[in-house]
């Protein structure tokens, strides 16, 4: 039976992705979809890339695209280095890339820049890194950069007042248009919430695999999911994200 299978922010943490991996046992029939932000955080973005670049050649794989691989993809396009990118993780990506040649990072930057804003399958289901602000969809989104930054929509689906009606006009247009969305970007352990958390019909998969949680993938059908050990256990020597 073929999955759909949705994975939250990676954040460098390469020894998670596979251990989640050998958990799920992803079969070749599975569709994968990586919601963004593979990079910055523990010691391994570079290597992340590279697998994932391996990983879609055997399997159907979606890549979305996040703030944080913007900002990477920035870099090795322009060789320029945001100020605020390298205090929020820029550092180790930096760093993870030193053994790396110019035909590797060329080979890496076409990877990101063939990630997607946002993704929706066969059954209208939206997977975004972020969110939108367009009560039209993302596709009429005026800004680009909501597709990864912004927190409107999942603090709305969260506040939603249970009362209201689908057909009510108080309803969020923007909750209206798809069936369900998944997004990552915000760590769910903000809301002290260790496994995916769902608002409304909105899934969030960020369950803190940069900081101090654990790194997550959910199957959009059965809500089954599956998650690593906490991340920092899996870098003993780092802080990852965490200050």
């Amino acid at each position: 039976m073929k999955r759909t299978l949705v994975f939250g922010d990676i954040h460098g943490a390469l020894n998670a992705l596979f251990q989640l991996l050998d958990r799920i046992d992803v079969s070749e029939n599975d569709r994968l979809i990586f919601l963004g932000d593979y990079v910055d955080g523990w010691s391994e973005s570079a290597q992340v890339i590279d697998f994932l670049i391996e990983l879609s050649q055997k399997h159907e794989c979606i890549f979305i695209k996040g703030n944080h691989d913007a900002w990477c993809q920035d870099w090795l396009m322009n060789d320029v280095v945001n100020d605020i990118w390298f205090l929020h993780g820029g550092k180790s990506t930096i760093e993870s890339y030193q053994n790396f040649g110019l035909s590797e990072k060329n080979k890496h930057q076409e990877f990101f820049n063939q990630m997607k804003d946002y993704f929706v399958d066969e059954n209208n289901n939206l997977f975004i890194h972020a969110g939108f602000s367009s009560m039209h969809g993302p596709e009429k989104e005026h800004y680009q950069t909501n597709f990864s930054w912004d927190r409107t929509l999942w603090e709305m689906a969260l506040t939603m007042d249970k009362r209201i009606k689908k057909d009510s006009i108080l309803y969020p247009k923007r909750l209206l248009l798809f069936n369900e969305i998944y997004i990552g970007h915000t760590p769910t352990f903000h809301y002290d919430v260790e496994i995916p958390m769902q608002g409304c019909n909105v899934w969030n998969i960020d369950t803190g695999a940069g900081f101090y949680g654990k790194l997550s993938c959910i199957d959009v059908e059965s809500k089954e999911f599956w998650q690593s050990d906490v991340v920092q256990t899996l870098y003993p020597n780092e802080k990852g994200r965490n200050k």
